[in-house]
């Protein structure tokens, strides 16, 4: 590792020695941390951090594959991101356990309720409603597994991230907004367009982490290939426009400079993580290597702090979104004035991720 990527793998060594294991329940932001320790292992061969993933997903799923606290008819794509974890173990360890259960999860995409325009829906409560979110959390499994396990078609995952996109993105800012409700009968929905009216960070970090990962699936000759990665170099070619003078991102993307916002570290680890990879696949040019530095750089300086001996990362946006809890209206007050949280698993996990990918960016 070099001296680039000791940061992050101090960070991530701090908290696997100090965190209990992650099988107290199954929770879409385990499935964050997780993927990241299972990233940082393939990287590194660090036993350490196999160990906390084994130790977390272990206890929850039995011999037969059944996953405790998982219920297929809830249909929530947040139930899916965990997957992705259980097919590291599979691959690393070999156990059918773990197959069966990723087979258990694909099988919720036969039945999972649909919008009215094609994609799943990201809660079966949430009908005809589009959250961007909803990519990062199934979309890279379904290609994952029908890859490793399935027939290699991963037409479906693009379908939902072209459908998406097609609603959300916005063509005068270049950023993708969070919502979009076809019926218009939220409050947060624009009745011309559907969509909310604030660019949320995190909400455009889950699109963009989740559209690169799937790439990594997509067959160099498949048709829709080119489209998905004009698509992605567009969106960071974007994002680069609102980093703020200290090389990270805010709550509500294009408003920096607006009292009560705030850098935030979960989108800033996202965009992050996907610059470095974009560059290191090829995506982007070795040109955006220097963009992709200062960004992490950025984030290690803005957010993470030494305490009691340990690295922690703050600034998290502890939770956010559109209606439901306290009905959150969409409007810039409903994104700024939600709180933060120190080593959050959401920016902690992404911030793992950046960090097996930081070794691979090409030298200035």
């Amino acid at each position: 590792m070099s001296t680039l990527a000791l940061t992050g793998c101090r960070l991530a060594d701090d908290f696997v020695r100090t965190h209990p294991p992650l099988s107290d329940q199954w929770e879409h932001e385990h499935g964050v941390l997780l993927r990241g320790l299972m990233d940082l292992y393939a990287a590194t061969g660090k036993q350490a951090y196999l160990d906390f993933a084994l130790n977390s997903l272990d206890p929850l799923i039995d011999a037969d594959g059944n996953i405790q606290g998982y219920r297929m008819d809830r249909y929530e794509m947040d139930d899916i991101i965990s997957g992705r974890a259980v097919l590291s173990l599979y691959r690393h360890t070999g156990d059918e356990k773990y197959k069966k259960a990723a087979q258990l999860l694909r099988r919720q995409f036969d039945t999972h309720p649909r919008a009215s325009f094609g994609n799943f829906l990201h809660k079966k409560t949430f009908p005809d409603i589009l959250f961007i979110d909803s990519i990062y959390m199934g979309m890279p499994f379904l290609a994952e597994y029908e890859t490793l396990l399935g027939d290699g078609d991963v037409q479906t995952a693009l379908d939902n991230i072209f459908t998406a996109y097609r609603y959300n993105h916005k063509p005068d800012t270049g950023l993708m907004i969070h919502g979009y409700d076809a019926k218009r009968t939220e409050v947060w929905a624009d009745p011309d367009t559907g969509n909310s009216a604030t660019y949320w960070g995190r909400g455009m970090g889950w699109y963009t982490v989740g559209l690169i990962e799937v790439l990594d699936y997509v067959p160099e000759d498949d048709a829709r290939r080119p489209e998905a990665l004009r698509m992605l170099t567009g969106l960071l070619r974007s994002v680069l426009h609102y980093q703020d003078a200290d090389g990270v991102w805010h709550q509500v993307l294009d408003q920096a400079g607006r009292p009560g916002n705030y850098p935030e570290a979960s989108a800033s680890a996202m965009f992050t993580y996907a610059l470095i990879k974009a560059v290191n696949k090829g995506y982007l040019s070795p040109f955006f290597a220097k963009d992709a530095r200062r960004a992490w750089q950025g984030l290690l300086k803005t957010f993470v702090v030494e305490r009691d001996g340990h690295l922690v990362l703050t600034g998290t946006c502890a939770s956010g979104g559109l209606g439901v809890k306290d009905y959150r209206d969409g409007s810039f007050d409903s994104y700024a004035c939600e709180a933060t949280r120190d080593n959050d698993l959401k920016g902690v996990g992404v911030l793992m991720m950046a960090t097996a990918q930081i070794d691979k960016l090409p030298k200035e």
